[in-house]
């Protein structure tokens, strides 16, 4: 093992996620980390956002129903799948102009595990706001055993390379001059 001394030191970006111009329209992004849903997921975000169907926390009445159990919440879906594809979609945007055509396909279940993609349907530049542009995408997202459980599309405005200014000494939300710094090298 050879030490970090022996070898010259550098600042190295990071992923930055995609710009403006890295968007074609027909790229599907495979977005990493699939996700497993537990109980906890379900109950809290249900209890945080005050949804009072018994279908997300009353064992009891959802084993009288035609699903036997529990569903997920099908707007704590919509967010982590969202979340999902915050890494390869929209980490530079500046604002999500919308969310369409949101359909759930399938049930999730506790214990299911999601995985999501983005295809490219669409890029424009923007009219009003020359520093972005706009690109829709279909978010789809399946289950471990690849059934497609919701689908959606979404919609941001990203900025363009030129008018981002992340260096390998501060990336995207870091402040000037905080940690490794290039005259520390």
């Amino acid at each position: 093992m050879t030490e970090a001394t022996d070898h010259e030191r550098r600042l190295a970006n990071g992923w930055e996620g995609r710009y403006y111009e890295d968007f074609t329209v027909g790229d599907i992004y495979k977005h990493p980390y699939g996700r497993t849903v537990t109980e906890t997921d379900n109950v809290w975000f249900t209890n945080i956002t005050m949804n009072l169907n018994p279908m997300h926390f009353n064992e009891a009445y959802a084993a009288e129903t035609e699903f036997g159990e529990r569903l997920v919440d099908g707007t704590f879906v919509i967010a982590l799948a969202v979340g999902m594809s915050v890494i390869d979609v929209s980490a530079n945007a500046t604002a999500n102009l919308g969310y369409d055509d949101i359909r759930h396909h399938a049930p999730v279940y506790h214990g299911d595990t999601l995985f999501a993609e983005s295809e490219v349907l669409e890029k424009r530049e923007s009219s009003s706001r020359p520093h972005v542009g706009i690109v829709t995408t279909e978010l789809r997202t399946y289950n471990q055993d690849n059934v497609l459980v919701l689908s959606l599309k979404r919609t941001p405005m990203v900025l363009k390379r030129e008018h981002a200014q992340p260096t390998a000494a501060k990336p995207t939300g870091w402040p000037e001059g905080i940690g490794t710094q290039p005259s520390d090298l």
